[in-house]
């Protein structure tokens, strides 16, 4: 006791500040080292006496010294000192108000820690207000000295703990008029200006406590304090403070702003326009600091300026700042640190603002890469999702129970909240496109250069909207379903949904399908169903209504072809009305469909929900998403019907279309409907006044309707009619077009299969083709044409043509001529009939159904002109063809038919005479309708030439034909089509073969009249070629050289082929007339040039038929100069060559005749053709079938057989009869080799189709042939092995391929039937016997082989022979290397 007084008295007496704060650290330590009380209330006492003793308060300050370092070391000092040393307290009074700064500092310092203490705030309370106040405000508004200063704010923050006497400070006991005034807060506030004062220095420091207290008051009750330093003008100096480094004075000033915020004051003052600049600079540099909680403060702080700034005072009166601002935000959104991100993305939500961004021009690119960048961090925060789900199926894959869903982790939360934050950014945004959408000045950047692009436009910035949405705004919402379902996530993820339909316009309906496409139908309605049932939730549930209600509108629009404004008005009122209270789960809901409603039961509620939840499954069914099995939904709308029905209720056409449409869809999974439903759907569409008010454009719905005979026979034409209206005809053919397989045509065209199935919707389609518009009778005729070409049905051609003929009489017979040539329909209906002629494409008799028709569509044809092209065009092709498709018997009474109608013969002399009159066309390759007429009509005449002078028939009425213009057509063409050039040429061949001498044509200049003078020709030559002239002839020949040189040019087939058959007839009407005359033409040099520049079209060109056809006409008529034997002999060759199997049934038939003719010349290459002659009948054995037209039966393919035989064995003979081994040698190789090319291919043909020997003869044309070659080439084959053992077998041996072809094509003959009976039956078992592939038997023996050994001396001579021929082979082969094809050799003097 007594060193502490001793101690305490030096306190006093030494004067050295040193010394002083010494003496003052070891009373300190000594009493808390000590750890007595008494020790303490010791220097307390002493302390008391001194300061009651001293005379002035200047030797106090060691004693305050000591007392605030004393609270500062022990924690109960201040308790002790107001509990039980209150007198002290006076003391500490005087000594704040003495004039020395240093006494006031260690003053405020020691109150600082006793108003720390609870004790000392509650003991000293009332000194506070009845004291200390005052002094205290006086002491800090006057304070010089940075020590008094910061002891001062520290006493402040301690006092401010405390709301009482931060009411005190304030001086806020006035009442509220007096607060509300801003005179009185100016001047009886002193704290604020105070604070303000601080705020103004140059010390950081001072400026951070000054600011932190104001906090400390705004904290207690911001509405309360803060008008006081918002009338202070104290936000204009913090905002100035932000422009520090220091982290703790920005943040003393983001809370003071922050607190500031929540009062209306501050942003009617427009404290936060002034300082918005600064606070965005302020979190530009804050942003290059690591403090994470300065970076969420600052945001936070921007966050609430945004939302809370009044919208008609403009935050951003600055486009660079709004800019500045926008940077900000994206690089705080892409901040690693998850919580900096969250802050950032509320900002985001909050700017989004139109009075925020209404400066323009509005920066659309910036806010663009703005919400990417918001996006994309979601995006990144969210796990992918784990399978392409739809989003209805996402719903309740969370199950409360899960364990992860149970206790989501703090990251999961996070997720969740940014996720939230991000959905509000998203939904801001398309909010503000679409309040844009009115400003004229925010459509595009005002200041972009003339004749420039800006992407600175709304509406690239909404595109933007809907293409991100897409791409990354539902994939996140669908990824975090898959794991939780949050009803607010949901809330704002269907908010801005609803939003996009306005966003864009235009791609409004697209968006709407892609929603339902993509189970959004579904998605809402279980939402609705999970957090909005008994009321509860009603933003979601009000939002999630909204939504379906658009979505339905939408499709409506979009699906509805014949949508009218008052149904788009009632579905728009039921939906409204009913989508709220439909809050049940789909089963609920199914229920609910299939109830029935009380007798005089007043509330529609019932009505309404069964309509919504139709209208709804209507249009998710139509883009898929079909959510309800198809068997139970099915049987709930029926069900609905028959309710509707028996309580008289008849729903709204909408409503009946989406039932039956639902209906057909269900058709397949749920069981026929019965009696009653029919009967009720029949009522139901009775009453409707147009079956287009219920009619979607579905095949399924087609297929409904035609599936039930009651509907179709009721409503069946109207809803083909309807079918065929909607239908677009040029998409139609393009997907037949594309379709190759039956499947795929049917997908393109559904009735298709269902006319296979019901062949008597037929007649509802002829009707509609006889009734209806031309568009809609055009696609009926596409659909009837592929039907007709899929399905070989006769039936129903036979049941087309009596209904054809039906209309045709009653169209005749209603009509007149005038009125058939304006029904616009007719030409559409004769088209069909001639496609219905075409598909019978084998050879029938004519029944009388056919011949009516002919008679019918003659007199049609008589009572057109020749301008009727549309007409007249298919029904000449009609006739035609029903002329060449029918046997002999029925073309005799065809034609009489058609030449005993007087007026169709005069039409056919008119459309003749126009070829002479009517002007050729531009484009002379394209065929017009009037000359695709022509062609029909000389066509046709020509055919009745050949079978009026076939059949001698009667002739009423003749033609007239001016020969000079028909030559004269094909002489100079001027410009004519080539199938019109072709037709001509067909009529110019028909009048040569019969000699110009025709009952049926007069040619002009003949007059027959009795005592008439004919031309006299003007030479012998022309009197024997009369009515020809030998100038006329010629013209001719040289016209159809240069035809055929223009042929090789331009590779036109069918004209070649007919100059070349009118060349062949010329040449035979000249030699009939003057021999001499004809082989002077046939022997024209100039023919020899025209073969020259045929074969040199190509390698094997000599093998085209026409080429074949012209070379066998020169060789007929001994035309040496123009093909001499030499050149004959090397095609040959060539041909030998020539894979026989690949050549086609028109070449191998002109180079038989070819060949044929060669022969009759006696040529030294006679002895090789019968074997090529005998190769190429095994090809053509069918041909002649068909062309005898007979029953393809196995009996008539014996007698063929038989006669096949006899052609082989002469052709063996022949090769008998030679002596030269080497001719030998390589007509059996020639032979083998093509024979078991055709037997391979012949046999894969036949085990392709499954064809059994021992089955029915086949009726397919390819497998008749491949039948006809396996069994001629295997006889043909035993007949060479048992005449030339030794040359079969040393080839044969080596090649075991040809051995199991052998073996398989014996087996297949031995089954056949052909060889059971007859001179053949041994070939194949000899044959079989020879080659080893049966046992021979004992009484074996060859019947060819006589004693010469097989026609050679010795072995020796014919090993001989082999070894000759081998080395003449392999010269040979190397010859053909360089050889291209047959070349006829040039003179220099020819030509």
């Amino acid at each position: 006791m007594h060193l502490i007084g001793t101690l305490f008295g030096m306190l006093h007496s030494v004067e050295d500040s040193s010394a002083l704060n010494l003496l003052v650290e070891v009373l300190v330590r000594l009493v808390v080292e000590l750890k007595s009380e008494q020790y303490l209330h010791c220097i307390l006492d002493e302390s008391q006496k001194e300061l009651c003793k001293a005379t002035t308060m200047r030797s106090s300050l060691p004693t305050f010294s000591l007392l605030g370092k004393l609270a500062d070391a022990i924690p109960g000092f201040a308790d002790i000192l107001v509990v039980k040393h209150n007198n002290l307290v006076d003391h500490l009074l005087m000594g704040l108000t003495y004039p020395n700064e240093s006494i006031k500092a260690a003053v405020c310092y020691l109150y600082g820690k006793l108003y720390s203490s609870p004790v000392g705030t509650e003991r000293l309370s009332g000194h506070f207000e009845e004291r200390l106040y005052g002094v205290f405000l006086n002491t800090l508004e006057c304070a010089q000295t940075k020590e008094l200063q910061v002891n001062c704010l520290g006493l402040l923050k301690e006092l401010l703990k405390s709301d009482h006497f931060v009411s005190i400070l304030m001086n806020n006991s006035k009442t509220e008029e007096e607060t509300e005034n801003p005179d009185f807060l100016e001047g009886e506030n002193p704290l604020p200006l105070i604070l303000k004062k601080l705020l103004l220095t140059r010390d950081e420091m001072l400026q951070a406590a000054s600011s932190h207290c104001m906090a400390a008051v705004l904290v207690h009750s911001p509405s309360r304090y803060a008008p006081a330093f918002i009338h202070a003008d104290v936000p204009e100096f913090l905002f100035e403070c932000l422009l520090s480094k220091s982290e703790i004075l920005i943040w003393s000033v983001y809370c003071c702003l922050l607190l500031l915020t929540e009062e209306r004051l501050f942003f009617s003052k427009c404290h936060t326009v002034y300082g918005i600049e600064s606070l965005v600079r302020s979190l530009q540099g804050v942003l290059l600091l690591n403090n994470v909680e300065l970076h969420k403060q600052g945001l936070l702080l921007f966050t609430e300026i945004l939302k809370r700034q009044p919208m008609e005072i403009k935050l951003f009166t600055n486009r660079g700042v709004c800019i500045e601002a926008i940077d900000v935000l994206m690089e705080t959104v892409n901040c690693p640190v998850l919580e900096v991100a969250v802050e950032a993305v509320k900002a985001v939500a909050a700017f989004l603002r139109k009075d925020h961004l209404s400066c323009p021009p509005v920066p659309y690119e910036e806010l663009q890469k703005l919400l990417e960048a918001v996006l994309k961090r979601c995006a990144d925060l969210s796990p992918p999702q784990s399978s392409k789900r739809h989003a209805g199926d996402l719903l309740f894959s969370v199950s409360q129970s899960h364990p992860t869903n149970r206790n989501l982790g703090r990251v999961p939360q996070r997720q969740g909240q940014f996720l939230l934050n991000t959905l509000e950014s998203f939904r801001n945004a398309c909010r503000l496109a679409v309040q844009f959408q009115g400003d004229f000045m925010a459509q595009e950047n005002a200041f972009t250069a003339p004749n420039s692009e800006s992407k600175d436009t709304l509406s690239n910035f909404s595109e933007f909207l809907l293409r991100i949405c897409d791409s990354l705004c539902i994939p996140m919402v669908m990824s975090y379903l898959e794991r939780a379902v949050s009803p607010s996530v949901t809330e704002v993820f269907i908010s801005a949904l609803n939003t996009l339909f306005t966003v864009v316009p235009s791609m409004r309906n697209k968006f709407s399908k892609k929603l339902a496409s993509s189970s959004f139908i579904r998605l809402t309605l279980e939402l609705k169903a999970r957090f909005c049932s008994v009321q509860s939730n009603p933003v979601l549930n009000h939002t999630c209504s909204s939504f379906l209600c658009s979505l339905c509108l939408n499709l409506y629009s979009a699906t509805e072809k014949r949508r009218t404004s008052q149904e788009e008005q009632e579905m728009s009122e039921l939906l409204l009305k009913g989508l709220p209270q439909l809050n049940y789960t789909i089963a609920e809901s199914l229920l609910l469909l299939s109830e029935t409603p009380e007798p005089f039961f007043l509330d529609q509620s019932l009505c309404s929900h069964q309509h919504c939840f139709i209208l709804l499954l209507y249009f998710a069914y139509t883009f898929g998403d079909r959510f309800v099995p198809d068997a139970e939904l099915f049987l709930a709308v029926r069900n609905f019907l028959l309710s509707a029905q028996d309580h008289g209720d008849c729903p709204p056409p909408h409503i009946l279309r989406a039932a039956l449409y639902l209906l057909a869809v269900c058709q397949d999974k749920g069981k026929a409907l019965d009696v009653r439903s029919l009967s009720t759907i029949k009522r139901i569409l009775d009453n409707l006044p147009d079956l287009s008010l219920v009619y979607v454009h579905c095949p399924l719905l087609l297929k409904f309707f035609l599936r039930y005979p009651e509907l179709m026979g009721r409503f069946g034409h109207q809803v083909l009619q309807l079918w065929f209206s909607w239908e677009d005809c040029k998409q139609t053919e393009a997907e037949e077009a594309d379709c190759g397989t039956s499947s795929q045509l049917n997908t393109a065209n559904p009735l298709l299969p269902i006319l296979k199935s019901n062949s008597s919707i037929l007649l509802i389609l002829l009707d509609l083709v006889s009734s209806s518009s031309v568009e809609v009778a055009w696609k009926v005729l596409m659909t009837l044409r592929t039907f007709l070409e899929r399905n070989e049905d006769v039936l129903v051609c036979d049941l087309l043509r009596s209904r054809f003929l039906q209309i045709l009489q009653q169209l005749l017979v209603e009509s007149s001529s005038a009125t058939l040539q304006a029904n616009r329909n007719l030409p559409v209906l004769l088209s069909l009939l001639f496609l219905v002629q075409l598909r019978s494409k084998g050879i029938r008799e004519l029944d009388s159904t056919d011949l009516r028709l002919l008679h019918q569509v003659s007199n049609l044809c008589g009572k057109c002109s020749p301008r009727d092209t549309d007409l007249l065009q298919p029904s000449l092709n009609f006739l035609y063809w029903s002329l060449h498709q029918t046997t002999p018997c029925s073309q005799q009474r065809a034609v009489a038919v058609l030449l005993s109608n007087v007026s169709l013969l005069e039409l056919l002399q008119k459309v003749l005479e126009c070829t002479w009159l009517w002007s050729p066309p531009s484009r002379p390759a394209h065929l017009s309708s009037e000359d695709a007429l022509l062609c029909s009509g000389w066509l046709l005449v020509a055919s009745f030439l050949l079978i009026q002078h076939r059949y001698n028939t009667e002739v009423h009425q003749t033609l007239s034909v001016d020969l000079t213009e028909v030559l004269n057509a094909v002489i100079f063409r001027n410009k004519k089509p080539i199938l019109l050039l072709v037709s001509i040429m067909q009529f110019l061949r028909a009048v040569l073969r019969q000699n110009f001498s025709s009952s049926l044509l007069v040619i002009v200049g003949q007059n027959k009249a009795p005592g008439a003078t004919q031309p006299q020709p003007s030479s012998l030559q022309d009197t024997a070629l009369h009515p020809l002239a030998m100038q006329q002839v010629f013209s001719l020949v040289v016209s159809l050289q240069n035809l055929l040189v223009h042929v090789q040019l331009q590779k036109d087939l069918l004209l070649s082929q007919a100059v070349v058959a009118c060349l062949e007839t010329l040449v035979e009407y000249l030699y009939v007339k003057n021999q001499d005359v004809a082989l002077h033409v046939a022997s024209q040099p100039w023919h020899r040039f025209v073969l020259f520049t045929l074969l040199s079209g190509g390698q094997k060109s000599f093998l085209q038929p026409e080429v074949l056809r012209l070379m066998t006409l020169f060789v007929r008529y001994q035309s040496s100069n123009i093909i001499s034997q030499k050149e004959i002999s090397q095609i040959i060759q060539e041909a030998a060559e020539a894979n026989i199997a690949e050549l086609s049934e028109a070449t191998s038939c002109a180079l038989h005749l070819f060949l044929s003719q060669a022969a009759e010349a006696n040529m030294d290459f006679l002895i090789i053709c019968p074997f090529l002659l005998a190769l190429l009948l095994s090809q053509g054995s069918f041909t002649d079938l068909e062309k005898q037209r007979v029953d393809s039966g196995l009996e008539i393919y014996k007698k063929l057989f038989e006669v096949k035989r006899k052609d082989q064995m002469n052709a063996l003979k022949n090769l008998i009869e030679l002596n030269d081994v080497n001719q030998q040698y390589k007509i059996i190789d020639i032979m083998l080799k093509g024979l078991f090319k055709v037997l391979e291919d012949s046999r894969a043909v036949l085990i392709a189709a499954d064809v059994p020997p021992d089955g029915p003869f086949p009726q397919d044309e390819k497998i008749k042939d491949a039948y006809s070659h396996v069994v001629e080439n295997t006889a043909f084959f035993g007949d060479v092995v048992l005449r030339f053992p030794k040359i079969v077998h040393h080839y044969f041996d080596r090649n075991s391929n040809w051995n199991s072809l052998i073996r398989w094509g014996i087996g297949f003959c031995n089954l056949t039937g052909v060889f059971e009976q007859g001179p053949h039956s041994q070939v194949l078992r000899l044959m079989a016997q020879e080659l080893g592939i049966s046992e021979k038997s004992p009484d074996y023996r060859n019947p060819f082989k006589t004693d010469q050994s097989e026609f050679f001396p010795s072995a020796d001579t014919f090993q001989k022979a082999l070894r000759d021929e081998e080395k003449r082979r392999k010269k040979e082969e190397k010859r053909k290397e360089i050889r291209k094809g047959p070349r006829i050799s040039r003179s220099q003097s020819e030509l």
